[in-house]
């Protein structure tokens, strides 16, 4: 059995989202390993009902506002299960890059993700995960949660 220093699990606060943290809790606790919270807030310009995406000038997205609320969530999440040693960390961007990207600079060995769920981390299992594995320099676990 590997011994993982590392744990990142991706929480996207779908329904399932408690059943993934457990099982990445587990596996920290049971290697003593560093355990890190990862949300990625995607944003997406809306989409017309043409074939390209437009953005309105009525629609105006506050990027720093959403991270901020992503953040607060996050922290709510991790406070409902008393992981204050957790380190949370929210980006904006495309799960299948972030979740990348943070693995490599921070020198994750193992990465807890739910087999579906909502926004990005859904699509992970789906039409991403091609790209994800094979960029992946650490072991996954997708946690097949219930419906």
């Amino acid at each position: 059995m590997h011994n993982y220093k590392h744990v990142l699990v991706a929480v996207d606060f779908s329904a399932t989202a408690d059943e993934v943290l457990n099982k990445a809790m587990e596996i920290a606790s049971r290697n003593q390993a560093r355990l890190s919270m990862l949300h990625v807030v995607e944003y997406m310009p809306p989409i017309d009902s043409a074939y390209e995406p437009i953005l309105a000038s009525s629609w105006n997205i506050d990027e720093k506002l959403l991270l901020e609320q992503a953040e607060k969530s996050l922290q709510k999440f991790a406070d409902k299960y008393q992981l204050s040693d957790a380190a949370q960390h929210v980006v904006l961007g495309t799960p299948k890059y972030e979740i990348s990207q943070f693995v490599k600079d921070h020198h994750c060995d193992l990465v807890v993700l739910g087999s579906h769920g909502q926004h990005g981390i859904s699509l992970l299992l789906g039409s991403t995960a091609n790209a994800v594995l094979h960029d992946m320099p650490c072991d996954i676990l997708a946690v097949k949660v219930s419906k």
